[in-house]
């Protein structure tokens, strides 16, 4: 009888078998819950491990703790130059002046070798050593310049004629053209904020001016060159390279785009609301551009297919840095192949070529495509499956975008017109990030682009060694200073 209870209480082969199957599909469940969350901590692992070495991120966000340098290979290379000045450098000091404006003269208080009261002794001028200062005046002061229309009456008919005032002389009082270019220089240039910016003019000059005037100057500085900005955006459209790049803003309460197109002398800005083709059509100038593009990849710029475009090997070298820190050979010699021909191009450049040899091209073209297929062997299944849209990682993407665009990754080797690197265009969009950083958000969408046409003017005109307060003073004059095309 107890064993026929036993019997009874054990489970039935079926009942063991439906157990088993259950058992399965839990474990099934529960490894496609692990692999999923081991791709996510992979994932976070790899978004905290970015920094401005080995992503797009700028310097500013690694905050205090700058990142560890964990690769040998830099961009920055030896000059073979001892430190400081160089032989021949002639260096940069003051020099003294024929006539100084003043003069303190330090005399003796009595005589070296007896004592004596040197009241009335002759002067020996040519014994005397003297030593130049140049320093501020002791009161930075507002001039007043009265100008008066002059009244003639003739004596033949006895008609009276009266001088004209010059353009821009429209009050009885006003402020001139050189303390107006001073505050749009302080706001726009060195991104002080128009309170601050008063504070700083009345400090200097005894000027009480209002933070409102200060707004119109700068608005009265942009419609002054509506002109200049219609000419600099034909001379970028026909300039034989152009750096572009476009980033973030808040513009009117939301995130805006600001869209800036560079060369060595010519800056200029425009803000949108969007970031894509409608914001680039807008700004004018790659629609009608021939050159050679030079950009970070943004699939927008694709768009444009009489550019010559050429990526921002800068970029590709920060992702390849992240992946050769996960493991991944491929991204090492893919760094080191970049490195290697952007010196043979500086090479090249220095003893005056215009390209490479046909067997330099042949050899970086056999190498990056062994670095392609070594990638390929790292990631297997990738190649077959790259036209499919599936979630891949951050080498992975830069792995088929260097495969797909091997032209306009190596377009500096092909083109020695094309820079290594989107540096110039990273820098010039730098000084507007730095204005939203001190100054906050435009609380127009008007406003942005005022300040942004200003900012244009003052840059391009410092790439093309024009003092800024000078270029300032002839657009307050209304005479805005005209830009020279880009060379080449």
């Amino acid at each position: 009888m107890p064993c026929a209870t036993r019997d009874a209480e054990r489970p039935s082969y079926a009942e063991l078998e439906v157990g088993i199957a259950e058992r399965d599909v839990r474990i099934a469940e529960l490894e496609s819950q692990l692999a999923t969350l081991q791709a996510l901590v992979a994932e976070l692992q790899a978004r905290l491990g970015k920094n401005s070495r080995n992503s797009s991120k700028p310097p500013s966000s690694d905050g205090y703790a700058k990142p560890a340098k964990k690769n040998k290979r830099s961009m920055r290379k030896r000059s073979g130059r001892k430190p400081g000045g160089q032989d021949g450098h002639q260096g940069a000091h003051l020099e003294r002046v024929e006539v100084p404006d003043g003069e303190v003269l330090h005399e003796p208080e009595a005589c070296e070798g007896c004592g004596a009261d040197l009241a009335g002794a002759e002067r020996l001028e040519d014994g005397e050593e003297s030593r130049q200062v140049f320093d501020l005046p002791e009161e930075i002061a507002l001039r007043v310049i009265e100008h008066v229309a002059v009244s003639r009456c003739c004596k033949g008919c006895g008609q009276l004629s009266s001088g004209c005032f010059p353009p821009g002389l429209r009050a009885p009082v006003q402020y001139g053209p050189g303390i107006r270019a001073l505050g749009v220089y302080l706001h726009v240039f060195q991104h002080i904020p128009y309170d601050r910016a008063r504070q700083l003019i009345f400090d200097l000059t005894g000027a009480e001016l209002s933070t409102g005037t200060l707004k119109a100057w700068v608005d009265q500085a942009a419609e002054g060159l509506c002109e200049f900005d219609e000419q600099l955006r034909e001379l970028l459209t026909n300039a034989p390279v152009v750096n572009f790049d476009e980033t973030g803003a808040r513009i009117a309460g939301r995130l805006g785009w600001i869209h800036s197109a560079s060369t060595e002398t010519l800056t200029r800005y425009t803000a949108h609301e969007k970031r894509g083709v409608i914001a680039m059509d807008a700004a004018g100038v790659l629609p009608g551009f021939s050159g050679v593009a030079v950009h970070d990849g943004w699939k927008s710029y694709k768009s444009y297919t009489d550019a010559i475009h050429a990526l921002c090997a800068g970029h590709h070298l920060r992702e390849l840095l992240a992946a050769q820190e996960t493991g991944q050979a491929w991204a090492s010699g893919m760094s080191c192949l970049l490195l290697d021909t952007n010196a043979l191009v500086d090479e090249a450049k220095a003893a005056g070529l215009t390209a490479l040899t046909e067997q330099a091209l042949a050899e970086l073209h056999a190498s990056y495509r062994a670095a392609i297929a070594l990638g390929y062997s790292e990631h297997p299944g990738l190649a077959a499956n790259a036209d499919r849209k599936i979630k891949r990682t951050d080498a992975q993407n830069l792995l088929l975008r260097l495969d797909r665009q091997q032209d306009e990754a190596l377009r500096f080797a092909h083109d020695l017109r094309a820079p290594f690197t989107n540096n110039l265009a990273e820098q010039d969009i730098r000084m507007v990030k730095l204005q939203q950083k001190i100054s906050g958000c435009w609380r127009t969408n008007q406003g942005a682009e005022r300040y942004l046409r200003v900012r244009s003017y003052i840059s391009t005109a410092r790439k093309q060694r024009q003092r800024p307060l000078g270029v300032l003073t002839q657009l307050a004059a209304g005479q805005a200073w005209k830009p020279a095309p880009a060379p080449g």
